[in-house]
């Protein structure tokens, strides 16, 4: 590479994008801010913000970029096949992204929709497994974890592992389960204790604990509706 290649790190280091996506976020950046942190790299004759600009004024914005080929990138100086491709790749990733159907997201209405989600998974296991299902406004599981692996114990169930992963996939609620390898889903003293201190911090964080559920072998206990919750 060039000696006088001009690269990000040769500006002013509040001026360049990558240490300001650090510190302040990608919302922070401009459509060819973004672009450079992308290329990386300018040419000997225009630093790599001026090259991420002509990029975009070439193909008049995002909106052509989007659907621009190979070829028609390359055929921009300063724009080698690496730098296409890397561009491009990120631009199949957006449109995968958006194109992604959730339509087909398991939907929990009431604690049977809850157990028959984690029933088959959990009702055979050795070891207590602590899970917790994230849902979105519409109830839907956006995701499901295992947070712990062993005897329920309210010193063990950390709030912060529960919550960060709600706040992290930006989840309405949670519904937590856990099953009793003993087959027999009755709520012990410190299933209680983990569910009221749980709820307890999801009202003060403000996403609800919909319910907590004991797996038993092909049976259920609903803590919601023993009025724990």
């Amino acid at each position: 590479m060039s000696t006088n290649t001009l690269m990000i790190r040769d500006f002013p280091q509040d001026e360049r994008p990558r240490e300001r996506f650090i510190q302040h976020g990608p919302q922070s950046l401009s459509n060819h801010e973004l672009v450079a942190i992308l290329l990386r790299t300018g040419t000997k004759d225009e630093s790599v913000l001026q090259l991420s600009n002509r990029l975009l004024t070439h193909f008049e914005g995002l909106r052509t970029l989007k659907a621009a080929t190979l070829e028609e990138m390359t055929e921009i100086k300063g724009i080698g096949s690496a730098k296409a491709v890397q561009i491009l790749a990120a631009v199949e990733i957006g449109r995968r992204i958006a194109n992604l159907d959730y339509k087909d997201r398991y939907v929990i209405r009431s604690p049977e929709d809850g157990a028959k989600y984690v029933m088959n998974d959990m009702r055979f296991l050795s070891q207590e497994h602590f899970v917790c299902m994230y849902l979105n406004t519409k109830n839907q599981v956006i995701h499901k974890q295992t947070i712990f692996i062993g005897s329920l114990n309210a010193s063990i169930v950390h709030p912060r592992e529960v919550f960060r992963e709600a706040l992290k996939r930006s989840a309405a609620s949670i519904i937590a389960a856990h099953n009793h390898p003993s087959g027999d889903p009755a709520p012990s003293r410190e299933d209680i204790e983990v569910t009221k201190r749980l709820v307890e911090c999801g009202k003060i964080i403000g996403i609800d604990l919909l319910d907590h559920l004991i797996i038993g072998e092909n049976k259920f206990v609903s803590l919601k509706e023993k009025g724990y919750l």
